[in-house]
């Protein structure tokens, strides 16, 4: 290995891990796809990436030396790995940096949809006062409800266990058997127990193939006719049209999304103006600490260019 080997990254992570990074190597911070980042793509060592940056056989033909590729984040979709483990290349990512964000994130959109508030911001009389909290009155809390867990894997399991602890009936669905206590108090079900049983849906599936459109036509005729629907996960995993075209024919439905494929979505989106569908900006880990954890995935990086084992390699799903 050179005495200062090149990496580049190619999109905004925090200061901290660039000035670490900047004490061991040559380190640079070029935007993917720029004139410079293809200048010094045939002499990087290292890659470290986040969302848009997409490393497939065209970009490793064009990066001879490239020993490692660093995700500063969870999910891997951008990222060829059997291309890469092919080349030789080591490919890490931070898949526990962010899950507490999006735990946090998925219980703030299921608030937002079952306890309907308000702000005031003036002083208003008894009659008003009593008018605003008579039609703000949730029909349901969480503890009247059943919440179906599709995926109970690290966060899946971790908003299984708050639901439970809140007084939700919770139950869960994954591809592993696990047990109670390895699902977070979710009862382990059938899918098609879980569609026809609950009255909340949340999705934590994770981004092997065979789950694109996983969400499907087939999936929401079992679900119930009110159901809450809650993505987090990776937009591909949902059929945009088949879930259209349900909110569509069930007026008591709704869906809350996160994640979209494409993203960002574009005005073609068959879900844009249906009033059951609310649309997110991909924001459940945006949080500065959440931001500072997926950054420290240089240090994997820095790893595998000193020759050691990494603490976080990345796994090709089935």
């Amino acid at each position: 290995m050179p005495e200062r080997p090149l990496v580049i990254q190619t999109e905004d992570l925090e200061p901290e891990s660039r000035a670490w990074m900047e004490e061991r190597c040559d380190y640079r911070v070029v935007p993917f796809g720029c004139p410079e980042f293809e200048v010094l793509l045939p002499e990087a060592r290292g890659l470290v990436i986040r969302t848009y940056t997409t490393v497939n056989q065209d970009l490793l033909d064009r990066a001879p030396n490239l020993k490692v590729v660093g995700r500063a984040g969870v999910a891997l979709e951008n990222v060829d790995i059997p291309a890469c483990t092919a080349r030789g290349v080591r490919v890490v990512h931070a898949p526990i940096s962010n899950q507490q964000a999006v735990v946090e994130y998925v219980f703030a959109l299921l608030f937002d949809a079952i306890r309907p508030r308000t702000q005031l911001d003036r002083a208003v009389e008894l009659d008003e006062w009593e008018r605003i909290r008579k039609e703000l009155t949730a029909p349901v809390q969480l503890s009247d409800l059943t919440l179906g867990v599709i995926g109970v894997g690290r966060i899946g399991s971790r908003v299984a266990n708050i639901a439970k602890t809140i007084g939700a009936r919770v139950l869960g669905n994954d591809l592993l058997s696990l047990t109670p206590d390895q699902a977070g108090g979710a009862e382990m079900v059938a899918l098609d127990t879980l569609l026809a049983e609950s009255d909340i849906i949340t999705i934590h599936i994770d981004t092997r193939p065979s789950n694109r459109h996983f969400v499907s036509t087939l999936l929401l005729s079992s679900c119930r006719r009110d159901v809450l629907l809650l993505n987090a996960s990776r937009g591909f995993v949902l059929d945009e049209s088949a879930l259209a075209t349900f909110l569509i024919a069930n007026p008591g439905a709704r869906a809350v999304l996160d994640v979209h494929d494409p993203e960002p979505f574009t005005p073609k989106s068959p879900l844009i103006g249906l009033p059951s569908a609310r649309l997110m900006p991909h924001i459940a880990a945006a949080t500065l600490t959440a931001k500072r954890n997926m950054s420290w995935v240089v240090r994997d990086v820095w790893r595998v260019l000193s020759g050691d084992e990494p603490e976080f390699p990345a796994k090709i799903l089935g």
